[in-house]
């Protein structure tokens, strides 16, 4: 039996009076907190040659830093999403940040590689805080409004992505990657106490079901397998026993849970949440954003470094006009999709960020990679921002939670083929040149041309998936 209160009926009626002051309140605090960890996510990834270093240890291994984090965040977000519909979204939030927090603060200290990658492992669980922060700010604004909170707390999130990769590199640069964690938990800190005292509890819970453990389990392990086994591909190799196995084997466990899933009422995984038409579209445009965006930063990264010879700062600093156009974007999108909709903003996000990816594969300079590579950003965004909407608002508010935290999943599956296929054509592409009388391989124009061709046609396939969406704003809204 569903727990509702007279209010909860009332959320999305037009009529109801919503507290605007607070929501704003809340919105803010969230989007901070959004951008903090992703800033503790993507940190790392510029500092993985001096941790292999430090540790003795190779390149390879250093990298399961950030895998590992990946394949524990996806496999806990629709358990935390189904949580947080169950017991109170905020309640879960303050469980994973207090959680989270903890894990921060193991790392500030940590001398031995296996203890900093069990402690960086379950730090993933700070990802399923999207999912919450979603579905938290859904419920506070009017629908008219949501479009525009979506807006911002999702220009947060790529803010934070920017911002990890060159103010981390700095940081790691001057002071040690430690230090970045020294910075941000602190304020990871401090955002759990505000939030703990200003956020209210959500009033969508289902409070008399149960989390289904077994389908949850079994269904973490799954999605985990296919994310390691996506993440470490290039590493082991396409075609090697352990990427077949991780890849194919956690896809073959989803056979049979599908069907004993299709029995509960209450099932971790929700074939009809996944078949209703937003939903499933929504999915499979974030597989495809994340891909697109994951492809474009490794390509960019390997080109701006190899071929311009930018210092790892340089080339993280040249993301920060990607970022700065999208937080500027963010808001205006946000009223462009309450006055024409979800599904022309779809379409267009999906058309510009194509232009942007073509242009890439013509630059000639660092500084026209900067330019087009903004250009494309700012179509991935609108389309990521127009995207939420329409799964925000295509949902049933009692499951926004799980809703939100699989598309989350998705999304990371799309993440995790983007950096290989980016690394796979890089590292194939290449040509032996003589650099101070030694022999260097690198890679050639081709590589990269081909790594933004993907993004290219990744762009025109959500722009045609946008096609098919159900219009779920209208002007009467």
């Amino acid at each position: 039996m569903e727990t509702i209160t007279k209010e909860a009926k009332n959320a999305f009626i037009p009529e109801k009076k919503y507290d605007m002051k607070y929501a704003y309140r809340v919105l803010i605090l969230l989007a901070i907190l959004a951008a903090f960890v992703m800033y503790v996510d993507i940190m790392l990834t510029p500092s993985l040659p001096s941790i292999s270093t430090q540790y003795g240890i190779d390149l390879a291994t250093a990298s399961l830093i950030i895998s590992l984090y990946l394949v524990f965040g996806t496999a806990m977000m629709p358990v935390v999403g189904k949580l947080g519909d169950i017991y109170g979204k905020k309640r879960m939030l303050i469980y994973v940040l207090i959680a989270y927090s903890a894990l921060v603060s193991i790392t500030l200290f940590i001398s031995n590689f296996n203890i900093l990658l069990i402690s960086r492992t379950f730090q993933g669980i700070g990802l399923s805080i999207f999912p919450l922060a979603t579905s938290l700010v859904r419920e506070e604004f009017p629908r008219k409004l949501i479009p525009r909170a979506q807006a911002l707390l999702a220009a947060m999130v790529i803010g934070g992505v920017a911002i990890g990769l060159s103010i981390g590199a700095f940081v790691a640069n001057s002071y040690g990657w430690q230090a970045n964690y020294h910075i941000a938990l602190p304020f990871i800190v401090v955002l759990t106490i505000l939030i703990f005292f200003i956020a209210r509890e959500s009033i969508y819970r289902n409070s008399k079901i149960k989390l289904d453990y077994v389908g949850a389990i079994w269904m973490g392990i799954a999605v985990g397998m296919v994310v390691f086994g996506v993440s470490e591909g290039q590493t082991w190799g396409w075609t090697s026993f352990w990427t077949l196995f991780m890849i194919l084997g956690g896809l073959l466990l989803l056979i049979p849970l599908a069907f004993i899933e299709r029995k509960k009422t209450q099932p971790i995984l929700d074939l009809k949440l996944l078949s209703i038409k937003n939903v499933l579209i929504s999915n499979t445009i974030g597989i495809i954003t994340g891909l697109s965006m994951y492809v474009g930063f490794i390509a960019i990264t390997y080109e701006l470094e190899e071929i311009y010879n930018l210092s790892i700062f340089q080339t993280g600093l040249s993301l920060l006009p990607m970022a700065i156009s999208i937080l500027l974007v963010a808001y205006p999108v946000g009223i462009l999709v309450s006055r024409y909709g979800v599904k022309k903003l779809i379409f267009i996000g999906g058309l510009i960020g194509a232009i942007g990816f073509f242009l890439l594969s013509t630059a000639t300079t660092s500084f026209q990679i900067i330019l087009f590579l903004t250009v494309g950003a700012i179509g991935l965004g609108i389309a990521m921002i127009a995207t939420q909407n329409l799964l925000v608002l295509s949902v049933d508010p009692h499951e926004m939670g799980l809703a939100t935290s699989l598309n989350g999943v998705f999304r990371n599956i799309g993440s995790g083929l983007g950096a290989p296929l980016a690394g796979s054509l890089v590292s194939t592409f290449v040509a032996v040149q003589i650099i101070n009388g030694i022999s260097v391989s690198l890679p050639t124009k081709i590589a990269f041309q081909y790594a933004f061709y993907a993004g290219v046609i990744g762009f025109i396939a959500i722009s045609i998936i946008s096609l098919f969406v159900k219009e779920v704003i209208k002007s009467s809204d």
